[in-house]
C-alpha cells in the first residue's frame, strides 16, 4: 500500500538510489573486513587490543584514509547499528517485541529497552572486533581477553564476511530473478 502511495519520483529514484545505498554500505564493511582478515594473518599488531600508542585525541588519525575515513566509519558503524537493530526485530523470535501503536505494554517496552540496551553496549566491540574502528570511547574494549585470541577473531571475521555475501548475493539474485520473471511473464 505504501509504494502505491509513493511518488514516481520516490518509485523510480528514492527506492533505487536507497538500495544501491544499501549495497555500498554493505560491500565496503565486507571489503573493510576482508582486509582485516588478511591484516590479521600478516601481521599480529592488527588485533582488536588496546591502543599500544599513547595518541591524544586528535593528533592522530585513527583511521588510513584521514578525515574521509573516518567519516566512512562513523558512516558503517550507524549502518551496522541499524542493520542489527532491524535484524534483531526481523528474526522469528523476536517479532512478538515489536511495539504497537498506542497499545505497548510496559513489560514489552521494558524488554524493548533492554534489547536496545544490549544491542547498542555491543556494538563498539562487535565493530572493533570486525576491524572498521581502532578507536575506544571512553571504555577500554581492547582489554577483553578473547580480543587476543587470533582464532576467535579470525572466524568471528570470516563469518561476519560470508554470511554477509551470502545473504547480499541472495537477496540481489531473488530480486534480479523475480524482474526476470515478471518480464517474462509479462512478454509471454
Amino acid at each position: 500500500e505504501l509504494r502505491h502511495r509513493a511518488s514516481p519520483w520516490q518509485r523510480n529514484l528514492g527506492y533505487p538510489l536507497a538500495m544501491l545505498g544499501l549495497l555500498a554500505l554493505t560491500g565496503i564493511s565486507v571489503l573493510i573486513v576482508c582486509f582485516h582478515v588478511l591484516e590479521l594473518l600478516l601481521d599480529d599488531a592488527a588485533m582488536p587490543r588496546g591502543i599500544q600508542q599513547d595518541a591524544s585525541l586528535g593528533q592522530v588519525s585513527f583511521s588510513i584514509l584521514g578525515s574521509f575515513g573516518a567519516a566512512l566509519q562513523v558512516v558503517l558503524i550507524l549502518y551496522l547499528m541499524v542493520s542489527s537493530v532491524v535484524g534483531f526485530y526481523s528474526s522469528p523470535l523476536f517479532t512478538q517485541l515489536l511495539p504497537e501503536w498506542q497499545d505497548t505494554p510496559l513489560t514489552k517496552i521494558i524488554g524493548n529497552c533492554v534489547s536496545l540496551l544490549v544491542l547498542s553496549s555491543a556494538l563498539p566491540v562487535f565493530s572493533r572486533t570486525l576491524g572498521i574502528t581502532r578507536f575506544d570511547l571512553l571504555g577500554d574494549f581492547g582489554r577483553f581477553n578473547w580480543l587476543g585470541n587470533f582464532y576467535i577473531v579470525f572466524l568471528y571475521n570470516m563469518g561476519f564476511a560470508g554470511l554477509t555475501t551470502l545473504c547480499l548475493v541472495k537477496r540481489v539474485s531473488w530480486a534480479v530473478q523475480a524482474e526476470l520473471i515478471r518480464a517474462l511473464g509479462e512478454d509471454g
